[in-house]
């Protein structure tokens, strides 16, 4: 029996299909060939089009079976992770009556401190543990009252998961935990949000059928299954954004227990068994997959939208006069030739529009102490790579002071973790053992799929094969020169927020 696992970031759609008997993963693609574009019709603003997701989707299919000969017939449940708060607006007949707002726009953060201001901040963070900051339904609050005429077509909000999870099955559904990313869970009564939707004025109706994360969720449509060569008995049984499904992948589901991933954004992942929050919404709360009434299980995470995205960046700076890009191991390899602090040169990565760590401020990256007659390309690189972990512990600190914490991180060697650099950078600055698995976010959502089938009894059951393939440990020295280096970038953030404390954007 197989699961197929979908992961649908920015940048691509990947694919795992897992043999549940001997709990491997047989075949992965990842679909497109190229990086994804992200269309920005105005400043800060990100969308992408959720046909073409589809599209992709059943290429990606297609080509588990072409490039790999997986008889997709076996396939018996399918688990889908999704890129986390976007908007996916679509009329009765499940058609986007716009492109998808995704993770990274920022034209609904005023929208977000208006309803906040409007709710009252204490009575906002009581019921969803923050503000609504930038999320999909100040992103839908937007649409209605920007787009009065698209906003009359609409018959469904839904996250980009759920639309591709709709696509395959013809029901459009939301799950507990997408309702939370959403800024549309109630956390002290265990249920949709309506107070948020009061205030933003914002119908119930649009709010389609909401499943848990695990669990018969839906059957596959039979024209689908017929199309794409899948049994017509297949059903949807996972769910998850993801970032909470990069936390299951790497079987982090416990209190304590702490996930990272450096992606298009970077992102630190702890378990609570609280509703805990940040004053100055610097962290968010969510609900994590194994959640349950009797259980509490939240997902307390900090995102830093310039990490891979800088690497993409930096990639395509490097590439100038060349027919084809240089490639992410010869960055690598660039980083490597520089030494710890690159001598001097410092990288502060916010140029992908709000972030939360600045009370979602629209922020500008920058770079500090370029000397043309001393720094490289090397340099660059390598800066970059300081300047992503320094965000990230920026973030790490505020997670301790709210009691997320912990001494051991686990990460999928995958992204920027591929790099022996960036992992000694982390592990140094944020004083940490850094655990790798081999694991991606494709391979968690198949075995999310299994154990929402009902294949595996438990998640620590569908877990068992997963191993760990490196440690590395903080080194002394290493972390007295990186602590010093985090200092000092720190103090320069510090400074800059402070006499930039009333302006709605951090200009580095």
């Amino acid at each position: 029996m197989y699961f197929l696992g979908i992961d649908l970031g920015s940048s691509s759609i990947k694919f795992s299909v897992l043999d549940a008997e001997k709990g491997s993963i047989l075949a992965s693609v990842s679909v497109p060939d190229f990086e994804m574009d992200i269309i920005a019709p105005k400043f800060g603003w990100a969308e992408q089009d959720p046909n073409l997701w589809w599209q992709y989707v059943k290429t990606g299919i297609r080509q588990l079976n072409a490039k790999h000969n997986i008889d997709l017939k076996r396939i018996a449940g399918i688990g889908i992770a999704y890129q986390m708060h976007g908007l996916v607006l679509t009329d009765a007949q499940l058609n986007p009556v716009r492109p998808s707002i995704i993770w990274c726009d920022s034209r609904a953060a005023e929208t977000g401190d208006t309803i906040y201001d409007l709710m009252g901040h204490e009575n906002a963070q009581k019921i969803i543990l923050g503000s609504p900051g930038n999320f999909t339904a100040s992103k839908l609050k937007w649409v209605k009252d920007n787009e009065p005429e698209v906003f009359a077509k609409a018959a469904y909000f839904m996250l980009p998961g759920d639309f591709i999870a709709a696509k395959l099955s013809g029901k459009a559904q939301t799950s507990t935990s997408g309702l939370s990313e959403a800024a549309l869970w109630n956390f002290s009564k265990g249920r949709l949000a309506t107070e948020v939707l009061d205030a933003m004025e914002l119908p119930e109706s649009l709010v389609p059928e909401i499943v848990a994360n695990f669990g018969h969720q839906a059957d596959i449509d039979a024209t689908v299954a017929s199309e794409l060569g899948l049994s017509p008995n297949v059903k949807i049984t996972y769910r998850a954004g993801d970032q909470p499904n990069n936390a299951l992948s790497l079987n982090v589901l416990r209190p304590g227990e702490i996930a990272t991933t450096a992606g298009t954004s970077a992102v630190v992942y702890a378990v609570s068994d609280n509703d805990t929050y940040d004053a100055n919404n610097r962290i968010n709360t969510f609900l994590h997959v194994n959640n349950t009434e009797q259980e509490k299980r939240n997902g307390v995470m900090l995102c830093i939208n310039g990490s891979g995205i800088l690497y993409q960046w930096l990639r395509r700076i490097m590439s100038i006069g060349s027919n084809e890009l240089v490639s992410y191991e010869k960055l690598n390899a660039e980083a490597a030739k520089a030494p710890v602090g690159s001598e001097g040169l410092r990288f502060y990565p916010f140029g992908n529009g709000v972030e939360r760590i600045f009370n979602n401020k629209q922020a500008t990256s920058g770079i500090q102490n370029l000397n043309f007659n001393i720094h490289q390309s090397s340099h660059l690189v390598r800066s970059a790579c300081e300047g992503i972990v320094f965000a990230m512990n920026y973030g790490f600190d505020v997670m301790k002071s709210v009691g997320a914490s912990g001494d051991v991180v686990r990460a999928g060697k995958a992204n920027l973790f591929l790099s022996p650099v960036f992992r000694e950078i982390f592990a140094n600055t944020t004083q940490t053992t850094v655990e790798l698995y081999n694991t991606a976010g494709a391979d968690g959502a198949a075995r999310g799929a299994a154990y929402g089938y009902g294949y595996f009894n438990t998640l620590n059951e569908a877990f068992e094969s997963l191993t760990c393939i490196d440690r590395i440990e903080p080194n002394a020295a290493l972390r007295q020169q990186y602590g010093e280096i985090y200092e000092q970038w720190k103090n320069t953030i510090n400074i800059i927020q402070h006499n930039e404390h009333s302006n709605k954007s951090i200009i580095l």
